[in-house]
Order: C-alpha cells, then structure tokens, then sequence
C-alpha cells in the first residue's frame, strides 16, 4: 500500500500513476507491432492527464525514443524536462515559430501545403513530417495531390523525414466504417508508393493510432502512435477485434472532509438538490468539478470507492466537493481515502464506466483532470 499518510501530495486530491502498468502497456503494444515497427506514444494533453514527466522519463527508461504531442509548448516542455529522442508535434505550429522548432529540435506536421511554404519560407530549416489527407479532412495534403507533394519536397527549408496520415473511422467496426479504413490505407500506401518512384523518400511512416493498433492487423511502418491504448483504457466501452492485455495507469483518490447525518426530508449541497426519504449518513468528499470531475456525474450514477464497496454520490457536484452517502459504512471517517477512478479491494471503477455514464470519451475524461491534482507515480 502507497504510504499516503507520509506523502503531503496525498492530503486532499490526486492522481496516482501506476508506473508498472505503463511499462507492462508499452510492451503488449510494442509486441503487437509489425517487426522493425516501433511505438510512438502520444503524451499530449499531459500524457492524457497522467502528468507527463512521470510518464515520458518512465518511456525513456524502458526503450520507448520516439513522442508526439498536440503543439509547441507541448514539445518544449519534454525537451526543458531532458526528455531527449524524437517529438514530433501533430497540430499546427505559427510558421513564424520556425525558429523555436530548430532551437529545441522538434520535429513539426505539415498541415497543408502553404503552412509547409510559410515554414521553409523563414529561413531556418526545420525537420517535419508531412501530413497526408487520405479522407479525413482536417489536416494534410490531399493525398492525390501529386505535384503539391513533389513542391514540398522541393522546398530546401524543409527536412521532410517522415509521412504520416490518420485514419478517423477505424474505432467502429461497422461494414462501412471498415470499408472506409481500408480505403485510406489504400490511399496512403498508393501515395508513398507513388513518392518512392518520384524520387521522395517518405522516410519514416505511420498511420496506426491505438484503434489502428487494436482492429487492424500490423502494418507495413515505421511507427504507429499510441495514445489512450497506452494508458489502459479504451475511448469507450466498445468491442475491438484484437484483445491486449492493457491496464489501466491512473488512479483518482481524494479524502473524506467531513461526515454528519441528514434526517428524512432535509436538503444537501447546492439548491438542497438531495432529499433523502430517510435519515442517512453522507460524506463531503475533497474533489470537485474544478478539478475536472464531469459535473453532470452524481446525477448520472456515480459512484466512489471507499473501505472496497460501492458508495453513490448524492446533490449536485461542486467546484472543490462533492456529497457520498455512507450510510452503510458505519464507519468511515474524516480523513478516510476514497477512490474515483481505480481499484480498492476486488471493486474497481474504470474510466469507460464514468465516460458511459457522462456520454463522452475516456479521452475526454482524462485529458481535463485539472492542474489542482498533484501526480504521485508508484512502481
């Protein structure tokens, strides 16, 4: 058991990093990779709200040396943590940031074609990927596009060292999904064969993310880009063709603040929106939706975790607090630890059951843990 009494980080909320399950998950990923294929894991949105130094200096330390994240400030900071080896930055850098790119050695995507100009046209040739628009239509050259890619590769402030693209349907296992997936695999396999012939050379390639990773067989690349797939969870509760064995790296804990007992009929929390029809024993507990839990949760089902049961919260969710009943824990206390996310004896709440309960994505739930949550890392 993690010394929690012991650690000041443990004294109201926060988020606890399983680093062994993390290790455990790069491995199953990397085994499922196609041979001479590596893992790319994916720490924007601060490793999917997992506290990205923790996480990347573990990466590091087991093999992993290739990162993406979401935008400059995102890759400055790994490299200002000494995260050293590739990132590469997926979204949209200013071209008038050219500069900063080279200065911390980031790797930058290639949005369309004039965003390349714009980058060659400052004068300080930085390394990019070039993002191929293969169907999905937010980002990338237009995958038929021959000759806007023969004039990127022209471009000599352009060190194009890698070719990427994204498939946008490839979590859904629909006919016409599939369908569509296969289409753009196509597209981009057709177009890298194209530029090998034209004289230019993809470099390092990669179109697997972690549905790619989960319901498609291994693909001929260099990379594949691994971001909630890392973490243990799925985006939501749904089926997948290939079944690893991922587990999940965050735990979300906080503490019990208070305990008194509501007679029938009287009102908690905010506009008294708890009304018990008996006289029942509730909690405050020290996290809120300021620390990024989904107000709508308590009205929802949620529940927490305390002494291995079940306990639903009550009211409305509040910025810092929210309201358990305990009712059947005759015992707990102020101070007692109660788990949101995680596991406690043989109960566990996992991510996809919040997200199921709240109609959204585990993505979602993760990426917007606020900076109010200290991570303590154990393993």
């Amino acid at each position: 058991m993690y010394p929690y009494e012991e650690d000041p980080r443990c004294q109201r909320a926060w988020r606890e990093i399983d680093l062994c399950a993390l290790t455990h998950n790069a491995k199953v990923l990397q085994r499922a990779l196609a041979p001479g294929c590596r893992l790319m894991a994916v720490l924007k949105a601060g490793a999917y709200g997992h506290g990205v130094a923790a996480v990347a200096r573990r990466l590091w330390q087991e093999g992993v040396r290739d990162f993406a994240v979401a935008c400059l400030e995102e890759g400055i900071q790994l490299r200002s943590q000494g995260v050293k080896g590739q990132i590469l930055i997926l979204g949209y850098t200013p071209p008038r940031l050219a500069g900063e790119l080279a200065r911390w050695d980031l790797t930058q995507a290639v949005a369309d074609e004039d965003h390349g100009k714009a980058l060659a046209d400052q004068g300080t040739p930085i390394k990019v990927h070039l993002a191929l628009d293969t169907g999905m239509h937010r980002l990338g050259v237009p995958w038929q596009d021959r000759e806007a890619i023969a004039r990127l590769y022209a471009l000599p402030g352009l060190h194009i060292q890698g070719v990427f693209s994204h498939l946008c349907a490839c979590d859904s296992l629909s006919p016409q999904d599939r369908a569509f997936t296969r289409l753009q695999l196509d597209r981009f396999y057709d177009t890298l064969g194209w530029m090998r012939a034209r004289g230019c050379p993809p470099g390092q390639t990669h179109i697997q993310a972690s549905y790619g990773i989960w319901n498609l067989p291994p693909q001929p690349c260099t990379l594949a880009r691994a971001g909630i797939a890392l973490y243990g969870v799925h985006s939501q509760p749904d089926r997948t063709l290939r079944e690893l064995d991922l587990r999940p790296v965050l735990s979300l804990r906080a503490r019990v603040a208070s305990v008194r007992w509501l007679e029938e009929g009287e009102g908690a929390g905010y506009g008294l929106a708890y009304r018990p029809q008996s006289r029942r024993r509730i909690a405050a507990v020290t996290i809120g939706y300021g620390d990024g839990l989904p107000r709508c949760l308590s009205g929802q089902g949620g529940e927490v975790l305390l002494g291995g049961r079940r306990c639903p919260m009550v009211g409305r969710i509040c910025m810092d607090q929210l309201l358990v009943d305990l009712t059947e824990l005759p015992g707990a206390q102020a101070g007692d630890i109660v788990t949101l996310l995680g596991r406690e004896g043989s109960e566990e709440i996992r991510a996809e059951e919040i997200a199921e309960q709240c109609g959204t994505l585990t993505n979602e739930l993760l990426a917007r843990l606020g900076p109010r949550l200290p991570v303590v890392p154990r393993g």
